[in-house]
């Protein structure tokens, strides 16, 4: 229960962390931390010269890594993050010990984030750069409005299971969904309503989709040599992060999604 409509959820202190430096590597003490404070601590660390943050105890504090720039920075999360990790981040590199919450990379510009269990809904909401793997399966709406603009490419590559909305109303970038690591054997790789609203970029699915569960704008092809080449790069990363077999996952043949139009609702919202 909030205590205040801005103030602290009971059970978080408003109180500095315990931060404990070592060279260039500080280890923060997140156990009962509010979010704020705990981000001004992950923020001083940098600041005072610090290249790798360990976080430990985080139990749903939000907005870590926000807006955060420098590709040599590091943050390194055991627990469970809260809602717009890494949201107009820029540059660093996060990994967490398990699960995260929504809004994983909202509007995240560059970095790479390794989620080393299954995230949430929105995960890369208006993405315009910068990479996120996930070792599980994901939420709903993941990939929404995902953007590029000339070498910048946002790429977000889940190895489980996604829900309904995927990619929906992308603009640009790569959207990987691989099937590997389900919670539930029964769920299809993908919800309905995957690339609704798309007019940019590229969705990737590993094995068969059917047709009623993707949105009218986008055509549906298999995945040919071209693509592939496009693909493995990003499947390696994936494969490296999780330990995964690159050539087992490559074995089974990818379904490709792209646009049929850059204007799907064109005639619907402006005079033609």
């Amino acid at each position: 229960m909030m205590t205040t409509a801005t103030g602290p959820v009971e059970g978080y202190q408003q109180v500095a962390p315990t931060v404990v430096r070592d060279g260039d590597v500080a280890t923060i003490d997140a156990h009962g931390v509010y979010y704020k404070q705990l981000n001004e601590a992950v923020r001083g660390a940098f600041a005072d010269g610090v290249k790798t943050v360990k976080l430990q105890g985080v139990n749903g504090q939000r907005y870590i890594g926000d807006a955060i720039t420098g590709t040599d920075l590091r943050i390194e999360i055991e627990g469970v993050p809260g809602g717009d990790m890494a949201m107009f981040m820029n540059g660093p590199t996060i990994v967490t010990s398990g699960n995260a919450q929504d809004g994983v990379a909202n509007t995240m510009n560059a970095g790479t984030v390794y989620i080393n269990g299954d995230a949430g809904d929105v995960l890369g909401y208006g993405m315009r750069g910068g990479r996120v793997f996930v070792k599980g399966d994901v939420g709903y709406r993941v990939g929404i409005h995902m953007k590029a603009f000339e070498n910048l490419v946002p790429v977000v590559c889940c190895g489980g299971n996604a829900r309904a909305f995927f990619g929906e109303y992308m603009a640009g970038g790569l959207l990987v969904l691989l099937g590997r690591n389900v919670q539930f054997a029964d769920q299809p790789l993908v919800g309905p309503f995957c690339g609704a609203g798309m007019h940019g970029g590229t969705i990737f699915l590993r094995g068969e989709v059917n047709a009623w569960d993707v949105g009218k704008e986008c055509g549906i092809f298999t995945a040919d040599e071209d693509d592939l080449k496009v693909l493995r790069p990003v499947v390696e990363e994936w494969c490296a992060a999780f330990g995964d077999d690159v050539d087992e996952v490559m074995s089974k043949p990818f379904t490709k999604l792209v646009p049929v139009s850059h204007r799907p609702y064109g005639k619907l919202y402006a005079p033609m």
